[in-house]
């Protein structure tokens, strides 16, 4: 048994046994044999109490711009569990469709990166450092890319090819492309926090729409194959909605780490650049050209990067 494998069925067995003490506990137990009306009003009461507790303590300790951050990262991170619902009536889908969602959400996060990230970062770090923004933000972008690739190195991962057009042959495989999005979306929804850090309101709900309009295809990418392997479709629209709420734990570190520590804004803004950049290039543009029909994908590339850009303008 590889590293690997023997790591997925040991987060595989951890998550059952985590379930299975949740179903076994008293106050489970109580709310479920509640009625319907009040089972439900009463989990809504809790979920809207601990978020008044999360966002008000926030916001007590670093102020207005880190709890509309965290919100936000929170809206993009939701999204992959809105690009799943498709699973709930299809099984499959076509690879020109896929593709042309993967190239549009290519466009939105080059986009993204450029105007929100790269060029605001360049121009605070010309204000710590005169002259040496761009130095500063490419340290950043380097050390992004090779995070990604060395957590790439360490866990090997089947890639979008296998998602759309294909049967799923094996689970296992299906929980590694799920742990490298999960892995992914970590550095995404830091960049929507560092933007938000940043003090420029325009920059960070530019990049929270690009990261959930790009999250949109992900959903689908990770509750198609859990459909076609048995899952219960509502479960395996629930696993792709849990996978990107690692986005808002990004999203919290990188707006209170740049809010804290002004002098590392540019870096960490390069860095946020850099491992979207990688991203683009190692994962989604090449599978947009695997199968020789990329026109599709081109062009829906270059109209997400328009709209993105339109956005980006109009935000002023």
């Amino acid at each position: 048994m590889t590293f690997t494998t023997k790591t997925i069925t040991t987060l595989q067995r951890y998550f059952e046994t985590q379930v299975a003490k949740i179903k076994s506990s008293e106050n489970y137990l109580a709310i479920i044999n509640m009625p319907p009306l009040k089972r439900w009003t009463t989990v809504a009461a809790l979920i809207l109490l601990s978020q008044m507790v999360i966002f008000g303590s926030l916001y007590l300790i670093f102020g207005e711009i880190v709890v509309i951050g965290f919100f936000a990262s929170i809206l993009a991170g939701l999204a992959t569990g809105l690009g799943a619902l498709p699973a709930l009536f299809f099984k499959d889908i076509s690879k020109d469709l896929f593709n042309s969602m993967l190239g549009a959400a290519a466009g939105v996060m080059l986009a993204a990166t450029v105007f929100s990230l790269l060029v605001p970062g360049m121009a605070y770090g010309n204000q710590i450092w005169p002259g040496k923004g761009i130095y500063i933000v490419s340290l950043g972008m380097l050390i992004g890319a090779v995070f990604l690739h060395y957590a790439d190195h360490q866990l090997p991962h089947i890639r979008f090819d296998s998602i759309a057009g294909t049967k799923p042959t094996s689970l296992n495989k299906v929980w590694l492309f799920i742990i490298a999005i999960t892995i992914h979306n970590f550095p995404e929804g830091m960049s929507v926090g560092v933007s938000f850090g940043s003090g420029e309101m325009k920059n960070g709900v530019v990049l929270a729409v690009a990261i959930a309009l790009q999250n949109i295809p992900e959903g689908l990418a990770v509750a198609l194959p859990l459909v076609g392997l048995g899952y219960n479709k509502w479960r395996a629209v629930g696993v792709a909605t849990l996978i990107g709420l690692v986005e808002p734990v990004g999203g919290l570190l990188g707006i209170t780490m740049v809010t804290v520590f002004q002098p590392i804004l540019p870096i960490a803004m390069g860095f946020a650049a850099g491992a979207m950049l990688f991203v683009i290039s190692e994962e989604i543009i090449p599978e947009t050209h695997s199968n020789g029909r990329s026109r599709y994908a081109t062009f829906a590339l270059m109209i997400g990067f328009i709209i993105m850009m339109a956005l980006d303008n109009m935000l002023g």
